[in-house]
């Protein structure tokens, strides 16, 4: 098995647990600003620290950078918190399973910018794939509304406009994100997916607490209050991205998020046990349309 398989279901499972504990949050204690600085503000610190201590362990030095690097690298992390801020979001629109299989419209995207940043060629299977997960997308969007509502209304909602949103943010992250790490001439896999991590994390971190001090100085004292289940947001945010970013290193983008479709069953999982919400059929139909169409999407790369 190629290292990059179990290194992304690994952070498929990191990141359902990161959002499980960001929807407690944005329910009970934070904005979702707040909630989205969370996963920064406490996970830079233990990035930054432990992308050291392994350098210095293996007797690397770290790798230089340069201005395509940075490209990637600040666009990427720019679409990630713009990603994260509409998944928190959309929690408040739909359940917790729906929302994330919203978000993992990412997958079909991410195919989409790979090839058009960087020339990573779609087949006539990928298209195929994609208009399977779009039908699946529309089966979801389409929630139970008044039957006098326009189908128009039911279709074009917030929740669809968030989800959407979020995959297209999250795809371009990803394709960022390995554009960033390729760029960087020296290192092993774990030391140029880890320096890169920190730098995004770093610059996430402090564009977001100019943000909070800006617009709403309270939540950056709610953040701090909140230090128990943010902690774990952060950690949980570290394991996760680490292995985001090692995936990404190691294979296509569209690879790597084509596999972290197993976050849908995992999220529903979350959904019923933890949230105790309920799925709907017509929800699960399109969860398992949409989930076909990123393995079809899979299999045709």
């Amino acid at each position: 098995m190629e290292a990059w398989i179990p290194i992304t279901i690994a952070a498929a499972l990191a990141q359902t647990v990161r959002f499980m504990l960001q929807k407690h949050l944005k329910s009970t204690q934070l904005t979702t600003t707040g909630a989205t600085f969370a996963r920064f503000i406490y996970s830079a610190p233990l990035i930054a620290i432990l992308i050291v201590a392994y350098g210095s362990f293996s007797q690397q030095v770290l790798p230089e950078t340069d201005s395509r690097f940075w490209g990637f690298a600040l666009s990427g992390g720019l679409a990630q918190i713009l990603a994260t801020m509409c998944v928190v979001a959309l929690f408040g629109e739909r359940n917790f399973a729906v929302g994330i299989t919203f978000k993992k419209t990412e997958v079909i995207l991410t195919a989409i910018v790979g090839y058009l940043l960087l020339g990573e060629g779609l087949s006539i299977m990928a298209l195929f794939a994609i208009l399977i997960g779009l039908c699946g997308v529309i089966l979801m969007s389409s929630h139970a509304l008044d039957m006098d509502t326009p189908l128009s209304g039911r279709i074009f909602n917030k929740a669809t406009a968030l989800g959407l949103a979020s995959g297209m943010f999250f795809a371009v992250s990803a394709v960022g994100y390995r554009g960033a790490s390729l760029s960087l001439s020296s290192g092993d896999v774990a030391l140029r997916a880890g320096y890169t991590l920190a730098l995004v994390t770093a610059s996430q971190t402090v564009a977001m607490a100019i943000w909070l001090a800006w617009k709403d100085r309270t939540q950056l004292s709610a953040v701090a209050k909140s230090w128990r289940v943010s902690g774990l947001v952060g950690l949980t945010s570290m394991v996760g991205s680490f292995c985001w970013f090692s995936a990404f290193t190691l294979q296509n983008a569209a690879y790597v998020n084509a596999l972290g479709q197993v976050e849908l069953v995992f999220s529903l999982a979350a959904s019923v046990l933890f949230f105790r919400e309920t799925v709907s059929r017509r929800e699960i139909a399109g969860i398992a349309l949409l989930g076909a169409g990123i393995m079809a999407l899979f299999w045709s790369l």
